[in-house]
C-alpha cells in the first residue's frame, strides 16, 4: 500500500497552555525563532495572550501563548483565566507544558482537567530537560500525564536550549490540518508595537526588583512619535504603593535609569529602529482591581491615543 500523502500545505492554530513558570513565553519564543512574549522567572508574567506565526515552506502555524493556569481572586488574575479558556476554544490543536524538574502536584492535574474537557487533540511537551540531572526521572512523570490525558505523544524539551524542539515542530506540524497561509509569510505576531514596547518595559521592572514589585507593576505608553532619525517613546510605570515606586526609581533613581536603558536596548533589536525613551513612575493604588485600568493596559484597546488613563 502506498504511504499516505502529505497535503502540499497545512496550517492551523495551536495554544500553548501551562502553570506558571513551566517555560511557556520562553517555548513561543524558541519557535517561532523571534523574541516576542517577554520572560521572567517572576509566576505570572504572561498577563495576556500573545500570538506568534511560524511559517516554513510547507507549513503555517500560529501559535497562542497563554498565561499561566493558576487560581487568583482579582480581577486581573480572573481575566488572566478567561484568556486561558478562550485558548482552547477553536484550536486545531492543544500544547500542554509542564516543569519536568517538579514532582507532579494537584495542580498540574488541575491544568489536564482544564484540557480533558475539549475535544482538540493534544500534546504534552516535558520542559526543562537541560536541568534535569538524572533522565530516567522522566518516565514516572510521563506515565502519570499518560493516565490522566489522552496526549497524542510526549516530547522532552529545553525551550532554552533548544533541545526537542525540531521533534516538537515535527509533531506539530504533522498534527494539522490542509489550510492556507493565514498571514504573510514575514508576519510574526498580531501585537501592536506600542504595546511590545510596554512589555519588555514591564519585563524589565520584574527582572531588576524583588518580590515586592512584580505583580504590581503595569506599563503604560503615553506618547509614541516617530521621525526619520528615531522613535520618542514616554511611558509611565504604575505601581500600588509608595514603597514600590521607590523600588522602582531607586537610589538617585539608578534603577529606573537601568531599567530604562536595558529595556531601550531590547526595543531597538526588536523594532529595528533607534529608541529615545522617556520613564515615569506613578502610584495607582489597587489598580488590579479597576476594569477602566485594566482596559487601558490591555493591547486589543490601543490606538494612537492609548496611555490616556485619568
Amino acid at each position: 500500500m502506498a504511504a499516505k500523502e502529505r497535503p502540499e500545505f497545512v496550517s492551523g492554530f495551536v495554544s500553548i497552555l501551562g502553570r506558571p513558570n513551566s517555560g511557556k513565553s520562553t517555548l513561543l519564543n524558541a519557535l517561532v525563532k523571534t523574541r516576542l512574549a517577554i520572560v521572567s522567572d517572576k509566576p505570572q508574567t504572561t498577563r495576556t495572550a500573545v500570538q506568534g506565526v511560524w511559517t516554513q515552506p510547507g507549513a503555517q502555524v500560529v501559535f497562542l501563548d497563554t498565561p499561566g493556569i493558576h487560581h487568583g481572586d482579582t480581577l486581573i488574575n480572573r481575566r488572566m483565566m478567561e484568556s486561558v479558556r478562550a485558548a482552547l476554544k477553536d484550536r486545531d490543536l492543544l500544547l500542554l507544558l509542564a516543569d519536568c524538574t517538579h514532582r507532579f502536584a494537584d495542580a498540574d492535574a488541575r491544568a489536564v482537567e482544564l484540557l480533558a474537557g475539549h475535544r482538540t487533540p493534544a500534546l504534552l511537551a516535558l520542559n526543562k530537560v537541560d536541568r534535569l540531572a538524572d533522565k530516567r526521572a522522566l518516565l514516572p512523570l510521563i506515565e502519570r500525564y499518560h493516565g490522566l490525558g489522552a496526549f497524542q505523544a510526549c516530547i522532552p524539551i529545553s525551550a532554552l536550549t533548544g533541545v526537542g524542539l525540531d521533534t516538537l515542530r515535527d509533531a506539530i506540524v504533522a498534527r494539522l490540518p490542509p489550510g492556507p497561509r493565514y498571514f504573510p509569510d514575514d508576519y510574526l505576531t498580531d501585537q501592536p508595537e506600542r504595546f511590545l514596547a510596554a512589555e519588555l518595559i514591564r519585563e524589565q521592572v520584574l527582572r531588576q526588583t524583588g518580590q515586592e514589585v512584580p505583580h504590581a507593576a503595569a506599563v503604560v505608553v503615553d506618547l509614541w512619535e516617530e521621525t526619520p532619525a528615531l522613535t520618542r517613546i514616554a511611558a509611565t510605570v504604575y505601581v500600588e504603593r509608595g514603597g514600590q515606586k521607590g523600588i522602582v526609581i531607586g537610589a538617585a533613581g539608578a534603577r529606573l535609569k537601568q531599567i530604562g536603558t536595558r529595556a531601550r536596548l531590547e526595543m531597538e533589536a526588536l523594532l529595528g529602529k533607534k529608541i529615545f525613551l522617556e520613564l515615569f513612575v506613578k502610584v495607582r493604588p489597587r489598580w488590579r482591581q479597576s476594569p477602566e485600568f485594566l482596559n487601558a493596559i490591555d493591547w486589543r484597546s490601543m490606538s494612537g491615543d492609548e496611555g490616556k488613563t485619568a
